[in-house]
């Protein structure tokens, strides 16, 4: 998501990200009074690398490709998010980590979620409580297609102050002077490919860079130093036995068909590589394992059977015993192999194991057991316990202090390694007058009812979906939900993408609207699934009273029966934007005509749309246009206020309270992208406004008191999340509390202090 879990929300996910600004402008602050954490999920996303500290017992990282930075912090048994003071929200895809052999104080990262974005080299002296950024010339892809290779970022354990960075579009670059300045080292034979255009798919470039430490003495940079190369090509292992002066190819490589993803050596100087056809995480059908004795140049192919490999880790405290990771299937789900002497024998973990999923429930996904993972390309042994081990997937990170039951044969026992962990994309939220206070919708992992802030909730079923794309409660009979969304695998009955609940979503019905004569509906989880269809992929809203159900297809229809007849919506133009419900009338319903700027109003439950004389709205609203299931709909209506319109402009908020006849600017100070109604302040008339908005060259949360004559920023600079919001959500019943969609890092939650 997620990082995506199958298919990655790449480039276009990005463009939907807030992250804009606006003129200066004065913002009241009451940020410092603010508590933020996130509403418990539990991981969520996928995770391409999980990093032990080669120095320090108890110490890890999780590099993540859209929600940043996680350091483990063993005295508490919780993931520490380490970028949540960032403001840039590319920074948040994380291309790779190095951590320095010596000092385990001290980390570093390559930023950057996609190449069409400036990147950079972080730097950290505290375990990533805070960072130096420095900006680099080249680009990179912590979001994109083959984030799961490396490390590409090293530390020479010679001479700490050398790095090397295999860059995917710029070759090999260096620095001397701890990461503070970089430079392309001209000796390495391929200067990269140059960055692609961004509809292109991107090059793989340098997957990994690995020291050999016996080369190298205390002060005096490592002699050997092997680099890998993603890229098609002849060549895709280069060595230097000279601290990177010459290079070569090395003799004897695998077939150049198979693309080298991730490396490790031992301290007697052999070189295990996993390989796949394709840069992954996905498209991966064939590859294998190879060890290189770096002394005499013997390859060995080891694999331990057909089909593509990425995750692998050494056992550092037993020459011989590692463990590797399947990518893409081979003969069934993927798993994990583990070796003793070294490449001769292996076992299938994932036949010997078991996975306790009780405190992440939405890992069931409605099934009796919790899938062992794909997308396994994170997999590290605890350098100081053997026992130890985790490894990453598409959802989460599972370890397991039993590795070692496998000499035997008996059960390991996994569970979930996700405490303080929220690596997912939430699409859209929504907290209703009653019952639970927030429902969510998520990217790929469908979406909750959250009854319990603090706990994870399962998944919200009956059906499954993988992404929720749009949420609506009736605002007269708040036990009326429904949801729209795109169908899971698991999802039962096959293909729903609608559903509805009357018991606060405790329970759900499923839903189909009626489609076109002749149209061919194509099953969820296929390539040829179109997951932007706007017949399958339609939103859905609910009339205030709950008892008619508007689903947004190209021609949208009507249900006033639980969706057993169906009425096509009549007088609207092509260009309409969304439906909207009036949250106090429940006949009346709103459209927008983008085209003409003409607000259309229906006062016979939304079956037919007549135009509203409308004065006040401004012009060239075209480019406002809602389109994409999960764009936010310009065009609000306040909850218990018949007739009560607000307008998201591209450069003011506009209000009407008279049905849309006349619309007037509101206040100024920011400028507003999305906006919840939340509970009202002591002794005031109106609820409270909170809106992801922009003031000066700010994005940020912000409340108002007044109707949205002024403004207050809500969050501090430590809570920034990357500035990668998506939606906001009021809460109805307790004043001040607001809940945020991000990108990357969950849902987080703030609310006044005192």
């Amino acid at each position: 998501m997620s990082g995506s879990m199958r298919a990655g929300f790449g480039i276009a996910l990005a463009a939907a990200v807030i992250a804009l600004t606006a003129p200066a402008a004065a913002v009241d602050d009451v940020a410092t009074h603010y508590v933020w954490q996130n509403v418990k999920v539990g991981g969520g996303g996928y995770i391409p690398r999980l990093l032990f500290s080669p120095v320090e017992k108890g110490l890890a990282y999780l590099r993540t490709d859209m929600g940043g930075i996680y350091r483990w912090d063993d005295h508490t048994k919780v993931w520490v998010a380490a970028q949540d003071g960032n403001p840039e929200p590319n920074y948040r895809g994380i291309e790779s980590i190095a951590l320095d052999p010596v000092d385990p104080n001290v980390v570093y990262a390559a930023a950057g979620a996609y190449r069409a974005w400036p990147a950079a080299i972080l730097r950290s002296s505290d375990r990533g409580d805070h960072w130096e950024v420095i900006p680099v010339a080249f680009r990179m892809g912590g979001n994109e297609e083959g984030r799961d290779l490396g490390e590409r970022l090293a530390v020479d354990p010679g001479n700490t102050s050398t790095l090397y960075f295999g860059s995917r579009y710029d070759g090999l670059q260096r620095s001397t002077d701890k990461g503070a300045t970089w430079a392309k080292l001209a000796s390495f034979p391929l200067p990269g490919l140059g960055v692609p255009d961004e509809h292109a798919r991107p090059y793989g470039g340098l997957s990994f860079v690995v020291f050999d430490p016996t080369t190298g003495s205390k002060g005096a940079p490592a002699k050997t130093i092997f680099v890998g190369v993603a890229d098609p090509g002849e060549h895709h292992l280069y060595r230097s036995d000279d601290a990177g002066k010459t290079w070569a190819p090395v003799p004897g490589e695998p077939p150049a068909s198979f693309l080298p993803g991730e490396a490790e050596i031992d301290k007697r100087g052999v070189l295990t590589i996993t390989y796949a056809n394709s840069m992954g995480p996905w498209a991966v059908s064939d590859g294998a394992v190879y060890k290189l004795d770096t002394k005499t140049g013997t390859w060995t192919n080891i694999s331990p059977d057909k089909g593509g490999y990425m995750g692998l880790s050494l056992d550092r405290q037993h020459d011989g015993t590692l463990g590797v990771a399947t990518i893409g299937g081979n003969n069934g789900p993927d798993t994990i192999y583990r070796t003793t002497d070294g490449g001769a024998h292996w076992q299938d973990l994932r036949k010997l194991s078991r996975r306790d999923v009780a405190s992440v429930p939405f890992l069931y996904w409605g099934e009796k057991e919790a899938e062992f993972g794909w997308w396994i390309t994170g997999l590290a042994i605890d350098p100081f316990d053997a026992n130890h081990i985790g490894y990453t997937t598409g959802a989460t990170v599972y370890s397991s202090h039993q590795l070692t039951n496998a000499d035997t044969g008996k059960p390991i026992l996994w569970t979930p390694w996700v405490d303080g962990v929220e690596q997912t994309a939430v699409i859209t939220l929504s907290s209703p007058a009653k019952g639970a206070p927030l429902i969510s919708g998520f990217g790929d992992i469908g979406g909750f009812v959250h009854t319990d802030l603090t706990k994870s909730m399962p998944i919200t079923s009956n059906p499954i979906f993988t992404n929720t794309n749009t949420i609506d409660y009736a605002e007269k009979a708040p036990n009326v939900i429904v949801r729209s969304g795109t169908p899971s695998k698991h999802a039962k009955p096959v293909g729903s993408t609608l559903a509805y609940s009357i018991d606060f979503g405790k329970t759900w019905a499923p839903l189909k609207a009626p489609l076109p004569a002749g149209y061919i509906e194509i099953p969820p989880d296929t390539a040829a699934y179109n997951y932007g269809d706007p017949y399958i992929d339609a939103n859905i809203i609910v009339s205030a009273d709950g008892q008619r159900f508007v689903v947004m297809t190209p021609e949208p229809v009507v249900t006033a029966d639980r969706g057993k007849t169906w009425v096509k919506a009549s007088g609207l133009p092509a260009h309409h934007g969304w439906i909207v419900a009036d949250r106090a009338d429940a006949t009346r319903f709103y459209a927008l005509d983008y085209t003409s700027g003409t607000l259309l109003v229906s006062t016979d439950g939304a079956l037919t749309f007549t135009a509203e004389k409308t004065a006040g709205l401004p012009d060239g609203i075209s480019a406002g246009e809602p389109v994409r299931r999960e764009d936010i709909n310009p065009l609000l209506a306040t909850p218990n206020k018949k007739g009560d319109l607000w307008f998201i402009g591209a450069h003011a908020l506009y209000h009407s309270t008279d049905g849309g006849k006349h619309f007037a600017a509101v206040g100024s100070g920011i400028l507003v992208h999305d906006m919840d109604f939340g509970k009202a302040a002591p002794q005031a008339k109106d609820m409270t406004l909170f809106a992801i908005g922009s003031g000066g060259d700010t994005t940020a949360i912000f409340r108002s008191l007044d109707n949205g004559q002024s403004w207050q920023r809500v969050n501090d600079g430590a809570h920034q999340y990357s500035r990668a919001f998506r939606r906001v959500a009021a809460d109805k019943n307790v004043f001040g509390r607001v809940y945020v969609a991000t990108d990357g890092r969950g849902i987080v939650s703030g609310e006044p202090s005192r």
